[in-house]
Protein backbone atom coordinates (compact mmCIF):
# COMPACT_ATOMS: atom_id res chain seq x y z
CA UNK A 1 0.00 0.00 0.00
CA UNK A 2 1.30 3.55 -1.17
CA UNK A 3 1.42 5.90 1.67
CA UNK A 4 2.22 9.66 1.29
CA UNK A 5 2.73 12.05 3.77
CA UNK A 6 0.48 14.86 4.09
CA UNK A 7 2.05 18.24 3.53
CA UNK A 8 1.40 21.25 5.46
CA UNK A 9 -0.39 23.88 4.05
CA UNK A 10 1.99 27.04 2.98
CA UNK A 11 2.57 29.02 6.07
CA UNK A 12 3.06 33.10 5.41
CA UNK A 13 4.84 34.08 8.52
CA UNK A 14 7.60 32.36 11.00
CA UNK A 15 4.26 32.74 13.99
CA UNK A 16 1.70 31.20 11.48
CA UNK A 17 3.86 28.42 11.09
CA UNK A 18 4.73 27.76 15.14
CA UNK A 19 0.84 28.23 15.42
CA UNK A 20 0.23 25.24 13.61
CA UNK A 21 3.11 23.21 14.29
CA UNK A 22 1.23 23.78 18.05
CA UNK A 23 -1.53 22.89 17.21
CA UNK A 24 -0.45 19.63 15.35
CA UNK A 25 1.17 18.89 18.52
CA UNK A 26 -1.56 19.17 20.60
CA UNK A 27 0.47 21.83 22.72
CA UNK A 28 -2.78 25.14 22.14
CA UNK A 29 -6.20 24.75 21.48
CA UNK A 30 -8.88 27.10 20.23
CA UNK A 31 -11.55 28.25 22.56
CA UNK A 32 -14.63 27.23 20.66
CA UNK A 33 -16.68 30.14 21.62
CA UNK A 34 -14.18 33.21 21.28
CA UNK A 35 -11.36 31.62 19.20
CA UNK A 36 -8.67 32.66 21.44
CA UNK A 37 -5.89 30.44 21.55
CA UNK A 38 -5.31 28.35 25.21
CA UNK A 39 -2.08 26.69 26.19
CA UNK A 40 -2.24 22.72 27.26
CA UNK A 41 -0.22 20.14 28.44
CA UNK A 42 3.31 20.14 28.86
CA UNK A 43 4.26 16.83 27.51
CA UNK A 44 2.78 18.08 23.89
CA UNK A 45 4.83 21.65 24.32
CA UNK A 46 7.87 19.39 24.30
CA UNK A 47 6.63 17.62 21.26
CA UNK A 48 6.07 20.97 19.29
CA UNK A 49 9.76 21.69 20.33
CA UNK A 50 11.24 18.31 19.04
CA UNK A 51 9.15 18.76 15.46
CA UNK A 52 10.33 22.41 15.06
CA UNK A 53 14.08 21.47 15.23
CA UNK A 54 13.41 18.59 13.04
CA UNK A 55 11.51 20.25 10.51
CA UNK A 56 12.31 23.61 10.63
CA UNK A 57 10.12 25.71 8.03
CA UNK A 58 12.32 26.18 5.21
CA UNK A 59 15.06 29.00 5.02
CA UNK A 60 14.60 29.15 8.74
CA UNK A 61 17.27 27.47 11.56
CA UNK A 62 16.40 24.98 13.93
CA UNK A 63 17.31 27.33 16.40
CA UNK A 64 15.15 30.31 15.21
CA UNK A 65 12.01 27.96 14.88
CA UNK A 66 12.00 26.94 18.41
CA UNK A 67 12.45 30.57 19.16
CA UNK A 68 9.31 31.24 16.91
CA UNK A 69 7.17 28.67 19.22
CA UNK A 70 8.76 30.04 22.75
CA UNK A 71 6.97 33.66 21.90
CA UNK A 72 3.59 32.09 20.84
CA UNK A 73 3.46 30.26 23.65
CA UNK A 74 4.60 33.40 25.91
CA UNK A 75 1.85 35.21 24.25
CA UNK A 76 -0.88 32.71 25.01
CA UNK A 77 -2.51 31.91 28.38
CA UNK A 78 -4.17 28.57 29.56
CA UNK A 79 -7.65 30.18 30.03
CA UNK A 80 -9.98 32.27 27.46
CA UNK A 81 -10.40 35.58 28.82
CA UNK A 82 -13.89 35.86 27.25
CA UNK A 83 -15.01 33.05 29.10
CA UNK A 84 -16.73 33.11 32.60
CA UNK A 85 -14.07 31.35 35.07
CA UNK A 86 -15.09 28.05 36.53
Amino acid sequence: MLMTKERRPPIRTLRGWAITILNEAGAVRECEEHGWMQDRAVHARERAFDIARRDPPPGVSSQAAAVALAEVLDSIGDTCPECPPV
